[in-house]
């Protein structure tokens, strides 16, 4: 894992406002904005606003969090109008191809989607 802490890494920044970014969603628990590296023509990260650092970590306490990340990134892809189909990704560890580590999920549509994805 990197030297910065959960709460210091560039999700928490733009979480605390430090960093701007094109939100798309907040609520008490989580926080959507645009992906400012597209890999597909909506791609959108979902973070919870607590500093879980990756999928592995999460504790049974989690649960309704976790649940809450899903039926809050469904409820995105309906308002992008993702109808014809998205995908949702978490990255988990560097072999997995996380690179901050602050647990997130990716919401890609808007396009034809390949399989296997990596």
């Amino acid at each position: 894992m990197p030297a910065d802490s959960p709460e210091d890494t560039l999700f928490s920044k733009i979480i605390r406002r430090e960093i701007p970014a094109d939100i798309v969603y907040e609520d008490d628990l989580c926080l959507a904005f645009r992906d400012i590296t597209p890999q597909a023509p909506t791609h959108i990260l979902l973070i919870p606003k607590k500093p879980i650092p990756q999928l592995g970590e999460a504790a049974a306490g989690d649960k309704a969090l976790l649940g809450h990340l899903l039926y809050t990134i469904s409820e995105i892809a309906r308002q992008e109008k993702l109808d014809d189909g998205y995908r949702v990704v978490i990255n988990t560890g560097k072999n997995g191809g996380q690179t901050v580590f602050h647990l997130h999920l990716h919401l890609l549509g808007d396009r034809a989607l390949g399989w296997p994805p990596g």
